[in-house]
């Protein structure tokens, strides 16, 4: 940590030139400190990463940041502060702490946080930013939080982990038991630290595939910001043998959108089909992760197309979450039919339907934009067919 970037003449200069091109001001930096110009550089990368992500950081003063992949890799606010609603207690450890915004969040529920961070760099930092940001209950520790935890008297209510996704041989990794630390492999030995483990994840882990990995899970949030799944979130308890609720959520600029249920009763769910009527219906993709394809049916009173397609539709508009079309016509996908928007303009999605919205559009020279809606689906009767909407929400 270079401590001479906090001087109020480079914080000042940092500030000034987020809007500047990089390379401009590599060309030209205007300016001649006694340590590597780079610094600065890596300064204004990293903060600018932070202005919608970590608003509280960016708007801080005297913020030390990390390298670019750091900011990439840790969490946003609005996933922290989701984080923070699922904990409570006194006593919360954060053995994979990373740039901290979780535990900061975390502070601000629980009496006291312990942040382990196996980078003594990155640990040096945000030691430094929580007494910026007057974090007074974070504790730091720089080393494995593993360990620390294995060698640590003290009962915790919460262990919270982000296993590191990079391995050293296998490159990016999904699966829990290629993750760092090894969760399933220590799981009992975590459970003896405390009574309940909060786990995030790859948004592309497969929930069965996790469910198999893990013992004792209560609850999994799936988390979604602009229907982009960003977090998978396992909340497990100790000894604990029951059901496993869903808990889907999609913060959109207008509303946030929840769907909660328990996986059992997805199972036991018969969907009603229909042909389209009114109203088209497509879930946020954090319902669609969660697999709720029945229940979205059974529970809103809606009919889905087809087993394979994922769209539901009825007769009089309901709320829903996700997006919502009144149909205007569909067709049968055919020649003929595709006659009537060649050279027009429309957004196209296709669902259980071969080839690619590029090939669609290429193939029946539909261009892109405009309020007009197609989907490209099959039925109920393993019919192709083309449904014409007109974006409601």
């Amino acid at each position: 940590m270079n401590e001479a970037l906090l001087n109020k003449e480079y914080q000042a200069y940092i500030n000034a030139n987020l809007s500047t091109d990089i390379q401009s001001l590599i060309l030209n930096p205007k300016i001649n400190p006694p340590f590597d110009f780079k610094d600065l550089i890596l300064q204004i990368e990293s903060k600018k990463k932070c202005k919608k992500k970590l608003p509280t950081w960016f708007n801080s003063k005297n913020i030390y940041f990390p390298n670019k992949l750091n900011i990439e890799q840790t969490s946003s606010e609005t996933t922290a502060k989701y984080k923070s609603q699922l904990v409570s207690g006194k006593r919360l450890i954060d053995i994979t702490g990373g740039f901290g915004v979780d535990a900061f969040y975390f502070s601000k529920v629980i009496d006291q946080v312990i942040h382990c961070e196996i980078s003594k760099s990155l640990s040096e930092i945000v030691a430094h930013n929580f007494k910026e940001l007057q974090a007074e209950n974070i504790k730091t520790v720089s080393g494995d939080g593993l360990k620390f935890l294995e060698k640590n008297d003290v009962a915790f209510d919460w262990v919270y982990i982000d296993p590191s996704r990079r391995h050293d041989d296998k490159g990016k990794v999904f699966f829990l038991n290629d993750c760092l630390p090894n969760v399933p492999e220590n799981l009992e030995e975590i459970f003896n630290k405390c009574s309940n483990i909060l786990i995030k994840t790859s948004p592309l882990l497969d929930l069965s595939v996790g469910l198999n990995e893990l013992k004792h899970v209560k609850e999994i949030h799936i988390v979604a910001i602009d229907n982009d799944v960003k977090e998978l979130l396992w909340v497990l308890q100790k000894d604990y043998s029951g059901g496993v609720a869903i808990k889907t959520i999609n913060y959109s600029k207008t509303k946030n959108q929840l769907f909660d249920f328990n996986l059992s009763k997805e199972k036991e769910s018969v969907p009603n089909y229909s042909l389209p009527q009114n109203y088209l219906y497509e879930p946020n993709s954090a319902i669609l992760k969660s697999g709720a394809f029945n229940l979205i049916s059974t529970e809103l009173i809606l009919n889905k197309l087809h087993q394979h397609s994922h769209l539901y539709t009825s007769k009089n508009q309901i709320k829903f979450p996700g997006r919502v079309f009144a149909i205007r016509a569909y067709f049968p996908y055919n020649k003929e039919t595709m006659k009537r928007f060649k050279n027009l303009k429309a957004n196209v999605s296709i669902r259980n339907f071969p080839g690619s919205v590029k090939s669609l559009r290429t193939k029946h020279k539909i261009k892109d934009g405009s309020n007009l809606y197609l989907f490209f689906t099959t039925d109920l009767n393993e019919k192709r067919i083309v449904i014409e909407c007109k974006k409601l929400n």
